[in-house]
C-alpha cells in the first residue's frame, strides 16, 4: 500500500491503487479495493499524507521523550489549503488535528492520538524581509529568520536561546530570552498573523483586523487556530555581542543584581544561571550582553556599576555567533535521545528568592542533567491575555532544562512526580506554568492558571473550535 497520500494517491487514473479514504470503523486509510461504502473520501492536496511508521513514529516523539500518542496520519502539506481541507475534513469526520513543527516540546504537548498531526517543516519560506517586519511561514527556524534579516542588518527583537524552534511553535507558546527584558515574549512583537481556525476557516488577523482572534492565537496554545504565516516585528541589529558572566556567592546577592540591573534597563540581554560548583552546592551567575557595533563600544564601568560580583569574567563573540550558541549543542544530544523531563514556571519577584532556595535545597546537579536559568522579566511588556503571568511587576522564569542520561522510566517517573511538587508551590505562592516542560496537569489545573482569564479562554475555543478538533496534547479540556 502507497503510504503517500499526494495528488496521485486518490481516484484519478491509475491513483486508484492508493490510499483515499479513511475508514472509520477501523479507524486507518484504505485503498480504492479496501473501502467500505461508508469509507471517508480524502480531498485532493497540494502536498502529501502519510502513513509510513517512520513519519507515525516521529509524531508520536518529541524533545522530551515521554510522551508517545501515535496519530493515524501525517499531513505534509504543499500548501495552506491543505491544511484548511483537512481540518476541515476532521471536523466532518470526528478526527483530531495538532501542528508540529520541530517537535521540540517535552511532554506530548503537539502530538494527537488518532488523528492527524500536521508537519509544518514543508511550510518554511521568509518570504519578505522589510525595513522593519518579515513575513514567515509557521514552519520557518528563528534560525534561517535571523539569517535573512542579518543581511539587511536586521533582528528579530527577542530569540529564545535556542534557534532551531518554529516560528508558530513559539508563537503559540509565547517565546522568552534575554531580550525580553527590553521587548516582552515573542508573541508581543507579532504585526499580523494568518491562521486556520479549527472549523477550517482560514483568516488574517492583527491588532485592528480579528483583534479578538489575533490575542487569542498569539500564546494560545494552538487552541484556536493553526498559525500558517506571521508578520512579525524586526530591530536594527548590532553586530558584536560582549557577555558579562558575574558570579556571586549565593542566590539572594545575584537576584539582587538581576533587578538592579532590569530597573536601569542595562544590558540587551539579561538572563542568569544556577551553576554546579565545584565541591557540591551551586553557584550563581547573572548573565548580560551588550550588543554594539564598533567602532562604538559599552561602557563596562556603567554596566556593572553598583552589581558588585565576588568575580567577572568578560568575553566578545559576533552577534550571530552568540544567538546561535547553542544550536549546535542541542543538535548533538537530539540522537541521544534522552528523556527531557523540563520544569518551567514563572514566580512573583517576591517570592523567588525564598522558592528557589527552598527548591536547591532538594535538588543537587544530579537531578538536573541540564542548565537551569532564572531571570527576570518586566510583566507590563508581556501584553497577550493567555500568557498567564504571576501578579507582579517583576517575574522571573525559572527553568529547570533536565536531561535523564538513561532510558531510566522509574527515574523519569520520580522526577515527573518532583515537577508535579514544585508546580504545587509554585502556585501557592502565586506563580504560573510557562507550558514548554513536563507537568502533569489536569483540566483543574488549566482552569486555576488561567484563573479569571479562564472564561474568556473557553468561549474563544467554542467560538473558534466549536468541535474541539486542534491541539489535544495539551490536555486544557479533557484527559484524551
Amino acid at each position: 500500500m502507497d503510504s503517500r497520500l499526494g495528488r496521485r494517491a486518490f481516484l484519478t487514473g491509475a491513483a486508484a491503487v492508493g490510499v483515499v479514504a479513511f475508514d472509520p470503523a477501523g479507524t486507518g486509510w484504505v485503498t480504492a479495493a479496501e473501502a467500505a461504502p461508508d469509507a471517508v473520501r480524502l480531498p485532493e492536496l497540494d502536498g502529501e499524507l502519510v502513513v509510513d511508521e517512520a513519519s507515525l513514529a516521529e509524531a508520536a516523539d518529541d524533545y522530551g521523550h515521554i510522551v508517545h500518542r501515535r496519530p493515524v496520519a501525517v499531513l505534509r502539506p504543499g500548501s495552506v489549503r491543505d491544511i484548511v481541507l483537512v481540518v476541515r475534513y476532521a471536523n466532518r469526520h470526528g478526527l483530531r488535528v495538532a501542528m508540529r513543527g520541530q517537535g521540540h516540546s517535552t511532554f506530548g504537548q503537539a502530538q494527537v492520538r488518532g488523528g492527524v498531526v500536521i508537519d509544518s517543516r514543508t511550510l518554511a519560506t521568509v518570504h519578505r524581509v522589510e525595513a522593519d517586519h518579515a513575513v514567515v511561514d509557521a514552519g520557518v527556524q528563528w534560525l534561517e529568520l535571523v539569517r535573512a534579516s542579518l543581511q539587511k542588518g536586521l533582528t528579530p527583537p527577542v530569540n529564545t536561546d535556542y534557534l532551531g524552534l518554529s516560528v508558530g511553535g513559539t508563537l503559540s507558546i509565547g517565546g522568552i530570552g534575554g531580550a525580553s527584558s527590553h521587548f516582552g515574549l515573542q508573541v508581543d512583537n507579532v504585526l499580523a498573523l494568518e491562521v486556520v481556525t479549527g472549523e477550517g476557516r482560514l483568516l488574517r488577523c492583527s491588532p485592528t483586523e480579528r483583534p479578538d482572534l489575533f490575542d487569542a492565537v498569539l500564546g494560545g496554545l494552538g487552541q484556536f487556530a493553526i498559525i500558517v504565516r506571521a508578520t512579525v516585528r524586526l530591530v536594527p541589529a548590532e553586530t558584536t555581542a560582549r557577555v558579562y558572566n558575574l558570579f556571586y556567592p549565593d542566590l539572594e546577592s545575584m537576584t539582587a543584581a538581576q533587578r538592579r540591573a532590569l530597573a536601569d534597563r542595562r544590558f540587551s540581554y539579561l538572563e542568569g544561571q544556577l551553576l554546579p560548583a565545584e565541591g557540591g552546592g551551586w553557584q550563581f551567575m547573572l548573565e548580560g550582553v551588550e550588543y554594539y557595533t564598533p567602532p562604538a563600544a559599552p561602557d563596562d564601568a556603567a554596566l556593572l556599576a553598583g552589581l558588585d560580583p565576588a568575580s567577572t569574567q568578560v568575553s566578545e563573540v559576533p552577534y550571530f555567533e552568540w544567538l546561535n550558541r547553542v544550536y549546535a549543542l542541542v543538535e548533538q544530544l537530539k540522537p541521544l535521545r534522552l528523556p527531557g523531563p523540563w520544569i518551567n514556571v514563572f514566580l512573583p519577584d517576591g517570592a523567588v528568592d525564598a522558592y528557589v532556595t527552598e527548591v536547591l535545597a532538594d535538588l543537587t546537579p544530579a537531578d538536573t542533567g541540564g542548565v537551569v536559568l532564572l531571570y527576570p522579566v518586566p510583566r507590563d511588556l508581556a501584553t497577550r491575555p493567555f500568557v498567564s503571568l504571576p501578579d507582579s511587576e517583576v517575574v522571573f522564569l525559572l527553568a529547570i532544562l533536565r536531561t535523564v542520561p538513561t532510558q531510566d522510566e522509574a527515574e523519569v517517573r520520580r522526577l515527573l512526580a518532583v515537577n508535579r511538587t514544585l508546580y504545587d508551590r509554585a502556585r501557592a505562592v502565586g506563580g504560573t506554568h510557562y507550558p514548554v516542560g513536563a507537568i502533569p496537569l489536569t483540566p483543574a489545573d488549566w482552569r486555576a492558571h488561567y484563573g479569571p482569564d479562564y472564561g474568556r479562554f473557553a468561549r474563544a475555543k467554542r467560538t473558534y473550535d466549536p468541535r474541539h478538533v486542534l491541539a489535544p496534547g495539551q490536555r486544557i479540556f479533557d484527559h484524551r
